[in-house]
C-alpha cells in the first residue's frame, strides 16, 4: 500500500500493535479481537484496532469511576486543571501535522485542511476550555424559610463535576468532536471513557497518547475502540456512567436518549441537520453561490450542519444554481494526502452507496441533475451534485443525505422561505444571504435552528453554544453551556 507524504512518526503510529487505552495502560481487546481499518481513497486496509468487549468497557468505566471517586484527581485544583489542558493543546499543536494526516488515512479527509481547520480548531477550543476551569462559580443565597420564621441560615449553590463521562463520537470530525467533549469534562473534573466512531479511532488514540504524555492521572481518560453495536451499547448501558455525551445519527441518539432516560443518566444528543441556505434578492450573489457551495461541499457533505438545502429568490435561482454547478464541476477529487484535492472520498462504500442512492432516487421522480450525479472508485468517490426540480416534501428534502449533495428550490416571497426553511425534522443550523439588516432581524427568530449564520455557513466559534432544535438534539457544546452540561446544581443551606 503506497501511502505518499507521510511523516515518519504517521507510519509508525499506524503501524503499531493494535491496543487502547484502559486506566493507563494500552491493552488489547479480552479475547484478543481485532477490527480492521479502510483508507476511504483507496478502499484498502489501514491498520487494525482491538475490538473491544463489553468486558473492556466495563474495565475502563471502572477506570474512570476510580479516578473520579478516589485519586488525586478529585483534589485538583483548578488552576491544575487549566495548565493540563494547555499542556494538551500544546503538544497537539506540536503534532499537528501527523493528527491530520492520521485524519486524512482514516476519514478521507484532505490533510491541508484538516491541519488548519480540523486540528486548530480543537486545540483552540481546548485552550478556551482550560480558561473555564479558573471560572466555575457557585453563588450566595439570601434565603427566606418562611416554615422557619425565627431562624438564621446561611445558603450558597455550588456547581460540581457530574461524575464519569461516557462520550460516543462521530467519524465525520474523530478528533474535534472528541475534543468538544473532551475539554469541559476535564475543565469541570469530570474523567471521561471515550468511544471513537468505528470507522475512525485513530486520532482518538494518539489523543489518548497525548493525554498521558500532558501529566493527567490514569484514568482519567480511556479510550476503547470497537463497535458500536458492542461497545458503544456496554458504555450506553453501564450504571457507573454519570452522563453520556453523543454525536451522531438522530436514529441512534434517540435510542441512547431512550436508555439514559431509564437511569436518568444526564445526557447531551448533538444529532442530525437538514440546514437551509437562504438566499434573498438582494444579497452579493456571487458571494453567496461561493458560500452556499462551500456550505455543501466542505468535508465532502459529511457535516451535520452542511447546508444541504438550497432556497434562492426565484428571480435569481438559475443564475446563482449555475454559479454553483460551476464551482461543483471545477472542484478537484482525489486522495487528501494530495494538497491540490479540493474533495477527499466519502468515508465508506456503505456510505457511498446511502448517498449514491438518494441521487438515483431524485432521477427516478423526474428531478433534474444540475452537475454531478456520479461515483466512482477506487476509493469512495461521489462527485459534487446539484439538483433541482424537487418537491419540498420529497425524501430529498426532508432526509439528511450526509454527502455532497444539494437540493435547490426557488422562493417568492420572506415568508415562503421562512416556511420551507422550517419545514423539516431537523433545526440544528441555518443561514440567510442578504443585505437588509431589517430582513435579517425579521428572520432570525423565526427559523426554528440552533444556529443562525448571516452571510457565512458553519462558522464556530468555542465561545458560542452549538446544538440544535427539534429532531437535532438536545443540549449544547461548546461555550460556557457546555460547562453547564459537565455539572450539577447542589444547594446547600445551613442553620445557624
Amino acid at each position: 500500500m503506497s501511502l505518499p507524504n507521510l511523516l515518519p512518526a504517521t507510519s509508525a503510529f499506524i503501524q503499531r500493535a493494535p491496543s487502547m487505552l484502559i486506566g493507563g495502560d494500552w491493552v488489547e481487546a479480552a479475547d484478543g479481537q481485532t477490527m480492521p481499518l479502510h483508507n476511504p481513497a483507496t478502499g484498502e486496509v489501514l491498520c487494525v484496532v482491538p475490538r473491544a468487549t463489553p468486558e473492556d468497557v466495563d474495565r475502563a468505566v471502572l477506570a474512570a469511576r476510580q479516578a473520579f471517586d478516589d485519586s488525586a484527581w478529585t483534589r485538583t485544583r483548578p488552576r491544575e486543571r487549566q495548565n493540563l489542558l494547555w499542556k494538551l493543546a500544546d503538544l497537539m499543536q506540536r503534532d499537528a501535522e501527523l493528527l491530520a494526516q492520521l485524519e486524512c488515512l482514516n476519514n478521507g479527509k484532505s490533510a491541508a485542511v484538516a491541519q488548519v481547520m480540523d486540528v486548530q480548531l480543537a486545540i483552540d477550543f481546548l485552550r478556551y476550555m482550560a480558561g473555564w476551569a479558573t471560572k466555575i462559580e457557585g453563588s450566595t443565597v439570601d434565603v427566606s424559610a418562611p416554615l422557619m420564621p425565627n431562624d438564621q441560615f446561611h445558603s450558597f449553590i455550588r456547581r460540581e463535576a457530574v461524575g464519569v463521562v461516557g462520550a460516543i463520537v462521530a467519524w465525520n470530525f474523530p478528533l474535534l468532536l472528541a475534543c468538544w467533549k473532551l475539554g469541559p469534562a476535564l475543565a469541570t473534573g469530570c474523567t471521561v471513557v471515550l468511544k471513537p466512531a468505528d470507522e475512525t479511532p485513530l486520532t482518538a488514540l494518539k489523543l489518548a497518547e497525548l493525554v498521558l504524555e500532558a501529566g493527567y492521572p490514569e484514568g482519567v481518560f480511556n479510550v476503547v475502540t470497537g463497535t458500536g453495536i458492542t461497545a458503544g451499547s456496554a458504555l450506553t448501558h453501564n450504571p457507573l456512567v454519570d452522563k453520556l455525551t453523543f454525536t451522531g445519527s438522530t436514529a441512534v441518539g434517540k435510542q441512547i436518549g431512550k436508555i439514559a432516560m431509564d437511569s436518568m443518566t444526564r445526557v447531551t444528543l448533538e444529532l442530525g441537520g437538514k440546514s437551509p441556505t437562504i438566499v434573498m434578492a438582494d444579497a452579493d450573489l456571487k458571494t453567496a453561490a461561493a458560500g452556499a457551495a462551500s456550505a455543501i461541499f466542505f468535508n465532502q457533505g459529511q457535516v451535520c450542519c452542511a447546508g444541504s438545502r438550497l432556497y434562492v429568490q426565484r428571480k435569481h435561482f438559475d443564475n446563482v444554481v449555475a454559479d454553483i454547478a460551476g464551482i461543483a464541476n471545477a472542484m478537484k477529487l482525489g486522495n487528501g494526502l494530495d494538497p491540490s484535492v479540493d474533495m477527499g472520498p466519502l468515508i465508506s462504500a456503505r456510505q457511498q452507496e446511502r448517498v449514491y442512492g438518494y441521487i438515483e432516487k431524485g432521477r427516478e421522480s423526474g428531478a433534474t441533475i444540475a452537475c454531478g450525479g456520479e461515483q466512482f472508485g477506487p476509493g469512495f468517490f461521489v462527485k459534487p451534485t446539484v439538483i433541482v426540480d424537487v418537491d419540498q416534501k420529497h425524501s430529498l428534502v426532508q432526509e439528511e443525505i450526509f454527502g455532497p449533495v444539494l437540493v435547490a428550490i426557488p422562493f417568492d416571497d420572506e415568508a415562503d422561505a421562512l416556511r420551507m426553511a422550517n419545514d423539516s425534522p431537523y433545526g440544528l443550523g441555518a443561514s440567510i444571504w442578504s443585505n437588509d439588516l431589517a430582513a435579517v432581524h425579521r428572520m432570525i427568530p423565526r427559523i426554528k435552528s440552533g444556529s443562525v449564520w448571516v452571510n457565512c455557513h458553519s462558522a464556530l466559534d468555542p465561545a458560542l453554544p452549538f446544538g440544535g432544535y427539534k429532531m437535532s438534539g438536545v443540549g449544547r457544546e461548546m461555550g460556557y453551556a457546555a460547562i453547564e452540561q459537565y455539572t450539577e446544581l447542589k444547594s446547600v443551606l445551613i442553620k445557624l
